[in-house]
């Protein structure tokens, strides 16, 4: 199956853009997915040894910074309020929760990627709800009730496989080492949420995409540089600290569905169309990326 394997996100895309009416009906099954993904790949990291470094901290400080400054850049020069708040969520978006599966499929370290995913939702938890009531459409939300609402969307998915392993590794540790032996499924179970994911995606697109043409060709075309500086800053970044898949990998993979619904929740919604077509170049540049470390490993 592993020389099937780059294939297997390219098939997922193709499924969604044919089926996307159909996997929007079943997105209410994506938090057991990736529940289920997250548990898969805790269960390989003692969580009670996870280290804070420097890697992460610049990582963070790029996403809060430039999100910012992309907003205010864009805005001034432009005057689209819309297409500012699109460059501002394709930074400012939080990791993947999943992305220590592509990650660890393409040698990062595991406890770096697993370290900077629970910080980084930590702190857009927080960040994200101060940016949102400066700047969002919807003044009547405090940033306490914006901080709650995200924390609840973050919780399920990330928190419960959190604890839930650290529990079975305190307790339990043969459960935890049973359940080891299978954290190769993660890989597949996350082409189905992928599949569901970007289904419901391009099924938004289609459903705001009448009348809006010129934002849709925008937020594609846009979408694209801000995934290949991402990936590229990252790389470039992870290299100084010695894990250059790790860099590219935390700073360019997003958490697309969370960044998809604050943009619906607190802000313009046709932003969004920014974050659902970086969800496309993403899993396309995963896809290039597998294939090339496959091909690496043969030769």
């Amino acid at each position: 199956m592993q020389k099937y394997r780059s294939y297997v996100l390219p098939v997922a895309i193709l499924l969604a853009l044919i089926f996307h009416s159909t996997s929007a009906q079943i997105s209410f099954l994506v938090p057991w997915f990736i529940f289920t993904i997250l548990t898969l790949n805790f269960v390989t990291v003692d969580l009670r040894h996870l280290r804070f470094s420097m890697l992460h901290f610049w990582l963070i400080l790029f996403q809060l910074t430039v999100s910012a400054g992309l907003y205010l850049l864009v805005r001034a020069v432009s005057g689209n309020e819309t297409m500012a708040q699109g460059f501002m969520m394709c930074t400012l978006c939080p990791v993947a929760a999943s992305v220590v599966v592509i990650s660890s499929m393409l040698g990062a370290d595991r406890m770096t990627t697993t370290t900077y995913t629970m910080f980084c939702n930590l702190v857009m938890s927080v960040a994200a709800p101060l940016y949102f009531t400066i700047i969002g459409v919807h003044p009547e939300l405090s940033f306490w009730s914006s901080f709650l609402m995200i924390l609840r969307r973050i919780t399920p998915t990330l928190g419960f496989p959190f604890f839930f392993v650290l529990a079975l590794q305190v307790w339990a540790p043969k459960a935890n080492e049973w359940l080891c032996k299978y954290r190769n499924l993660s890989f597949y179970l996350w082409a189905v949420a992928l599949f569901i994911t970007l289904g419901n995606t391009i099924h938004y697109i289609f459903l705001q995409g009448r009348g809006n043409e010129n934002v849709i060709i925008y937020g594609a075309i846009f979408s694209v540089v801000m995934c290949a500086v991402q990936f590229g800053f990252g790389k470039w970044l992870g290299h100084r600290y010695g894990d250059t898949v790790a860099g590219g990998q935390l700073l360019g993979q997003k958490n697309t569905a969370m960044g998809i619904w604050m943009s619906n929740t607190y802000l313009q919604p046709l932003s969004s169309v920014f974050l659902a077509f970086y969800i496309i170049w993403q899993n396309l540049f995963n896809s290039l990326q597998l294939w090339w470390h496959d091909r690496r490993m043969k030769n």
